[in-house]
């Protein structure tokens, strides 16, 4: 991606517009019958000099149930870079709708610790258009420096889903690989999700996508209710992997299923170690009446 040319954005954009955006962009496209092809923009966007918001952090620390510290959760990072990438499926020439995409996997890579007193260069791009057996996907990738710092601090991959969405020329998966089978462990926490957990979560990051924030809001949108964000799930899972996981780790985490809220969430973590030093964080969480399994995942050092 280094040949991309950069966007330079004055400020991070207001996810609220980019929404409103990608609904009158959604609209137009059904009335017209156009899109924009099948590949990305060859383009990144970029803004300088971000700084986080005090407040906000320490809202974000209580909710997800981080420490109180001066370094800046992984998943805070996350949320605080999230509107540039999403810009960035905003455009015109980005060729799968922005609404009703499907998280499925997420992948940071955390190098070095970031205080909230630290301005941030934060830039984020597409790649890898790829065929699904159910649409197409592609992944995001946000790149978090120290302002006029080369270093990269925190690099983060999301991948995507457009479910229903078949480009021309994406050929899709010949064959498609069966998940194993999910046996719920003993869990070693219980979460009880309120309804309001989604609004809650968009309060703290900014992410008022109307999948999450109420029942009317979702069934627009084709859900039975709202649903918990995803990264407020991954999040709050690797709070509770606690201070093992240092300064410098990579995380991930895959989704199967939504959690449909309110909820009963049950957790398991389980800790990898050699000769008493950690080496993992095993994590899997279900819905504890049914046992299906909503998403996985792992934290390990650099």
């Amino acid at each position: 991606m280094t040949a991309a040319q950069p966007v330079i954005l004055g400020e991070m954009p207001s996810l609220s517009k980019l929404y409103l955006n990608a609904a009158a962009t959604a609209a137009r496209r059904r009335v017209l019958g156009t899109h924009s092809g099948a590949r990305l923009p060859e383009t990144r966007h970029e803004v300088r000099d971000v700084k986080a918001a005090v407040e906000n952090l320490t809202a974000y620390q209580h909710l997800i149930g981080e420490t109180a510290s001066d370094v800046l959760p992984a998943g805070f990072v996350h949320a605080l870079a999230f509107p540039l990438a999403i810009s960035v499926m905003n455009r015109d020439d980005f060729p799968l709708p922005l609404l009703g995409m499907i998280h499925l996997e997420n992948k940071v890579v955390q190098s070095a610790p970031i205080l909230f007193t630290q301005a941030l260069d934060i830039r984020a791009w597409a790649e890898n258009l790829r065929g699904h057996r159910s649409g197409s996907q592609l992944d995001l990738v946000t790149e978090v420096r120290g302002a006029g710092e080369e270093e990269v601090r925190w690099r983060g991959v999301s991948s995507y889903l457009a479910k229903g969405v078949f480009l021309p020329a994406i050929d899709k998966p010949t064959a498609a690989s069966v998940p194993p089978g999910f046996s719920a462990p003993d869990p070693t926490a219980l979460w009880l999700l309120g309804v309001d957990t989604g609004r809650a979560y968009a309060a703290v990051s900014g992410d008022f996508n109307p999948i999450h924030l109420s029942v009317l809001s979702a069934k627009a949108l084709g859900l039975r209710r709202s649903i918990a964000h995803g990264m407020y799930l991954a999040s709050r899972a690797l709070a509770d992997v606690g201070a093992a996981k240092g300064d410098a780790f990579c995380w991930d985490v895959s989704f199967d299923a939504p959690v449909f809220l309110p909820a009963r969430v049950a957790l398991d973590i389980s800790t990898v170690q050699a000769d008493g030093t950690w080496q993992r964080s095993d994590y899997v969480a279900w819905n504890s009446r049914s046992g299906r399994k909503h998403f996985s995942g792992a934290v390990a050092p650099l």
